[in-house]
């Protein structure tokens, strides 16, 4: 989150103040009101284990699926498993086995690495990384100090 003064902006219209923010913060702050809550912390500040799990694994992969553009029947059928399956898994009434978790990170990885590949390719970019373009005829690149050939 930015808390950068300048990146924001307040106005008053017909006696209301609003405040500005640039549009990804605002969509940040969308995604994140609605994801499920964290459960009430207990006089002495704990929280109950099986149930925040439940809540941090349901936004792990709320926020990872809607980054990649997904429903949940999309994800499901990816993952091999059930839809019902996954939106209790969201909804936070069900705790998935390992199996589970694993074949629903495993599919969200596959994903997303079908997307940078497909965002590589209509960029017409070289999957290595480097630059595209090609060296100059004739250009040699010069040896390392103790490599050259001496005369």
């Amino acid at each position: 989150m930015s808390n950068n003064a300048q990146d924001l902006q307040i106005v008053t219209l017909l006696g209301r103040r609003f405040v500005i923010v640039p549009e990804a913060e605002y969509r940040r702050l969308q995604q994140a009101q609605s994801l499920p809550p964290l459960p009430e912390a207990d006089a002495d500040g704990t929280r109950p284990a099986r149930e925040s799990m439940r809540v941090m694994l349901a936004r792990e992969i709320i926020v990872d699926r809607r980054r990649l553009g997904l429903t949940q029947a999309e994800l499901a059928r990816r993952a091999g498993i059930r839809p019902e399956t996954l939106n209790r898994i969201e909804q936070r009434r069900h705790s998935p086995s390992i199996a589970t978790v694993e074949k629903i990170d495993r599919a969200l990885k596959e994903i997303e690495a079908e997307q940078q590949a497909s965002l590589s390719a209509r960029r017409g970019s070289n999957p290595a990384g480097g630059s595209s373009r090609r060296k100059r005829r004739g250009a040699v690149a010069a040896k390392p100090r103790g490599q050259r050939r001496k005369r």
